[in-house]
């Protein structure tokens, strides 16, 4: 419940950096504009999102034919967990990692690389299948969804702001409430980095909960311990190229490996993540 009210906690956040940054502008209207613009393209990629991650890493779906193994994993995980069967997905890649995707548990696909298909046991493989669908029945991609659109109204807000202050704009300090320039220029350094830094906060939150609710789905812990350790050190030898905007969906960060990238990670460091693992009663 923690996470869950952590993740409830910094959503709002979010909002009232949203309202606060609108308020500064000083127009109301452009508050709204701004903020309808970045639900329009939320919107969109909450509804396409998952076709589009999984042509950016060219995923082909596979049968049962294909890889019985996996399917068996995938369907008695989605019968432990009350969720139809996800579409399945190879990626081709050498890299051991993967993700889920779907707006909802009805239109969720698990994708796996053909890295982790070799060094994973079944195991191992089933705890990182269990994360992965706990991420679907956690609901965790509407959430994320509902973070980035309020951070990018939040960065589009401040980047207004920006120019209104280099022209003068928003409105005068004669004015009842009126908004200060250099307020305003803080505000739009300022204003995305928080943002941003909510974003990866509510991403960590989440991976926190998917590890221990994937662990209860498998009803083991040291499967996705064991997992992650071996991912630990694939990631750091075999680093993949991916798209910064779609770290958040891996179950370990394929943008690993580089100090200023740690610090700004989507997710929390792998040690913490397996110490909390192994500390789970079995």
């Amino acid at each position: 419940m923690s996470n869950v009210f952590k993740t409830a906690m910094l959503l709002a956040l979010l909002t009232a950096m949203l309202v606060l940054i609108g308020g500064a502008i000083g127009g109301q209207q452009g508050m709204v504009v701004a903020f309808m613009v970045a639900l329009a393209m939320n919107f969109f990629s909450y509804w396409f999102s998952d076709r589009i991650v999984l042509a950016m890493y060219r995923a082909a779906p596979i049968d049962e034919a294909q890889a019985p193994g996996l399917y068996a994993i995938v369907r008695r995980l989605a019968t432990r967990a009350g969720i139809p069967m996800p579409r399945v997905y190879l990626i081709p890649t050498d890299t051991p990692n993967a993700f889920a995707t779907g707006r909802n548990p009805e239109h969720a696909a698990v994708a796996v690389t053909e890295g982790i298909m070799r060094i994973l046991d079944e195991e191992e493989l089933e705890g990182v299948l269990a994360h992965e669908l706990s991420h679907v029945t956690n609901r965790d991609i509407l959430i994320s969804t509902i973070a980035a659109t309020l951070a990018g109204a939040i960065t589009y807000l401040a980047h207004m702001a920006q120019w209104a202050a280099m022209f003068g704009g928003g409105r005068s300090d004669d004015e009842e409430g009126g908004s200060n320039p250099f307020a305003l220029i803080l505000m739009a350094v300022l204003a995305p980095i928080a943002a941003m830094l909510v974003q990866l906060a509510v991403s960590r939150a989440r991976e926190y909960q998917a590890d221990a609710s994937g662990a209860r789905l498998a009803g083991k812990t040291w499967g996705l311990a064991k997992a992650l350790e071996k991912l630990q050190m694939a990631q750091q030898a075999l680093p993949m190229a991916a798209n910064p905007a779609t770290a958040h969906l891996f179950i370990v960060n394929p943008l690993s490996g580089q100090a200023l990238m740690t610090l700004f990670s989507t997710h929390p460091p792998l040690e913490e993540r397996i110490a909390r693992l192994r500390a789970m009663r079995p």
